[in-house]
């Protein structure tokens, strides 16, 4: 799960614990989230858009899927007129921390890991903030670089 740190950091998820992941507005990333995740499933945690983007902390899907009621407030940056709680178009899953990392696994190092060729987050244009992770490059990611 990717986020810009000055929208929403790990520093936050540090001192929430838990949040919703709301606010996402790409039915690709959606339906990864709706259809795909489930409780218990790990999560890399990623900064986009700072000096070094990379892994910054894991985190674990901590509910099921449900509509983003961010989208029928009309107060809200994430609000969309279209999407209403009799017919949600815009759904969220609650993280809960698992732990900050020492030191950030930079895109760099990510790209150079011969280990991670076809991951996701690697290829060309790939902007999701939401993506899979194959449980061989996540098994990879958390033996080579958090242990």
């Amino acid at each position: 799960m990717k986020t810009e740190p000055t929208t929403y950091s790990i520093d936050h998820l540090v001192a929430e614990n838990v949040t919703h992941w709301e606010g996402v507005r790409n039915y690709q990333a959606r339906n990864f989230m709706k259809n795909d995740m489930r409780i218990g499933d790990d999560v890399l945690f990623y900064h986009s858009n700072t000096k070094v983007p990379g892994i910054v902390g894991l985190a674990t899907v901590c509910s099921k899927s449900y509509p983003d009621f961010f989208s029928w407030d009309p107060d809200s940056n994430y609000f969309d007129p279209k999407s209403t709680k009799e017919n949600p178009r815009w759904f969220m899953v609650d993280v809960k921390l698992k732990c900050k990392l020492d030191a950030v696994i930079s895109l760099h190092k990510l790209k150079e890991d011969p280990k991670l060729i076809g991951m996701t987050l690697l290829n060309k244009g790939s902007r999701l903030s939401v993506q899979p992770v194959s449980d061989t490059h996540y098994a990879h990611i958390i033996k080579a670089y958090t242990i």
